[in-house]
């Protein structure tokens, strides 16, 4: 279902002011932040602003975060997407999505001045709603409000929470209450759990396609393909398997996701989800099985939480860790690196890194300070490791700019400044999240790339060199050596202009 969707008008009173509708994504933050509240959305984003705190610096420079919603929405099997927002962010939501290979279409309700303060963009989202709720085609139908709707007050909550036996999912997710699109990837997967954990207490539940003979450990957080692999081969010895992941691929995955023996909050991000968690009854473990003594203490807890005996937890160890070690050894880094990036795997990479032989004196990480990533952070701070949470790309470049690295891996902007002053970067979202962190896989990954970039710097210097002051400034632009002169008499000509424009408007306004 490409484009819009245009269902038949019907009128109903949501509150809604005009005031509320003129609210733009323009109109900054606390003006955003005003508006939804008085168009009764508090309690929605009072529990968005607990879920996922702001820093000192108000929130990070990301992409739109409403991208991790509409991504965790696309990749499920029989699970349709409604976007709800202003059409230029829906283009480029969808056009995001595209690029990283979904291929699945996403619904638009678009919407105009009237219809937001007649409240009929409501109607408009039920109508479309009921439209696509087909049991044939679908487990569920996720509607989305980005930043206008919300801020207007449609009230998603009041959607019917099933048609047909297609569950209805309503969320706001406007980047003026949830920070990073990471931490939207939570705002739906917990809504979800929410409902199936709801669903599973009130009665049976349909059994996920694939389900382990042994007791299941829940892995929360996008991983790379081959991690969970591994961290099964782990369990293994334990008389444990992994179950299915959150964010899932399939409605009937939650419920197997639910039915485990722990958690393990592998991504610390995740506090909705992880709440679902707690709220059924299961251990909830932070961390994970990242390097020689990340595996152990992650072994250890594991085990403790799924109450496995110590004979086991040792046979597990015993099994991995010299192989782990054998292949740290194996792939040595001699480097110094900042790592930077708004994934939420930033301090498991650094351990990784430290452990392979890496100088690591920066981690900045644009997700929040949570319980689960305690661990990781405790482990890098004994080292001497500067760990920043809620980082911002100043924070991240400032920290490049003194260190001086021989590496620095972080976002695309801070890649580029580091480039053009002649330190090599990566990506770390397509360069080092694309690589297996846990195990012995794990152990070695990082440091071909490392090495293979590293060697690049004098080559890099001498690119700074020979292009210097090329492009820069006021010489940005091939042939241009000198300051740009004005033509004579310009800037008096521009300031006759402007004045008699002023004059203009305040004759219109008399």
């Amino acid at each position: 279902m490409d484009g819009s969707i245009a269902p038949t008008p019907v009128a109903v009173d949501t509150g809604q002011t005009p005031a509320l509708a003129d609210a733009s994504c323009h109109g900054g933050r606390e003006t955003m932040l005003d508006a939804a509240r008085a168009a009764g959305k508090s309690e929605s984003l009072d529990r968005l602003l607990a879920d996922y705190p702001r820093g000192p610096h108000d929130q990070p420079q990301s992409m739109c975060p409403a991208f991790g919603s509409l991504r965790v929405g696309l990749r499920m099997r029989r699970t349709a997407t409604i976007l709800s927002g202003s059409a230029c962010c829906v283009y480029g939501l969808t056009f995001t999505s595209h690029f990283y290979g979904a291929k699945r279409s996403v619904g638009y309700v678009p919407f105009n001045s009237e219809t937001l303060v007649r409240g009929q963009l409501y109607e408009d989202i039920r109508d479309a709603v009921y439209k696509m709720a087909k049991p044939e085609d679908y487990d569920a139908v996720v509607v989305i409000n980005l930043c206008v709707p919300t801020a207007s007050g449609v009230p998603l909550d009041r959607l019917p929470r099933a048609i047909d036996g297609v569950r209805i999912i309503g969320i706001d997710v406007p980047g003026f209450g949830v920070p990073t699109h990471a931490e939207a990837k939570d705002v739906l997967a917990g809504a979800m759990l929410r409902y199936a954990r709801q669903e599973a207490e009130a009665g049976p539940v349909a059994r996920p396609r694939t389900q382990a003979d042994l007791p299941t450990i829940t892995l929360v957080g996008e991983l790379f393909p081959v991690d969970p692999i591994g961290v099964g081969a782990m369990l293994a010895p334990m008389g444990l398997a992994v179950g299915p992941q959150i964010p899932s691929r399939e409605w009937r995955d939650l419920y197997g996701a639910l039915d485990c023996e722990a958690v393990a909050a592998v991504h610390p991000f995740y506090t909705a989800s992880l709440r679902e968690f707690a709220a059924a009854g299961r251990p909830i473990v932070g961390s994970a099985p990242v390097g020689h003594d990340g595996t152990a203490a992650w072994l250890d807890a594991i085990g403790k939480a799924a109450n496995v005996s110590f004979d086991k937890i040792d046979a597990a160890k015993a099994k991995f860790l010299p192989a782990i070690k054998g292949a740290l050894a194996a792939n040595p880094i001699s480097a110094r690196v900042t790592v930077s990036g708004y994934e939420g795997s930033e301090l498991l990479v650094a351990r990784l890194l430290i452990e392979a032989g890496a100088d690591v004196p920066y981690v900045g990480t644009a997700c929040p300070r949570t319980d689960w990533s305690a661990a990781d952070r405790e482990w890098l701070e004994a080292r001497g490791v500067h760990v920043q949470y809620r980082a911002s790309l100043e924070q991240d470049v400032a920290a490049m700019e003194e260190v001086r690295p021989d590496l620095a891996v972080g976002t695309t902007p801070l890649v580029q400044k580091a480039k053009a002053l002649g330190i090599p970067a990566l990506y770390f979202t397509n360069m080092v999240s694309a690589r297996p962190l846990f195990g012995p896989a794990g152990a070695g990954s990082l440091a071909q790339i490392v090495a293979a970039q590293t060697r690049g710097r004098e080559r890099f210097a001498r690119m700074v060199s020979f292009f210097d002051k090329v492009g820069a400034g006021e010489t940005a632009g091939y042939g241009f050596k000198d300051v740009p002169k004005d033509p004579p008499g310009s800037k008096e000509r521009y300031r006759k202009m402007r004045l008699a424009k002023a004059k203009a408007t305040e004759a219109i306004g008399s």
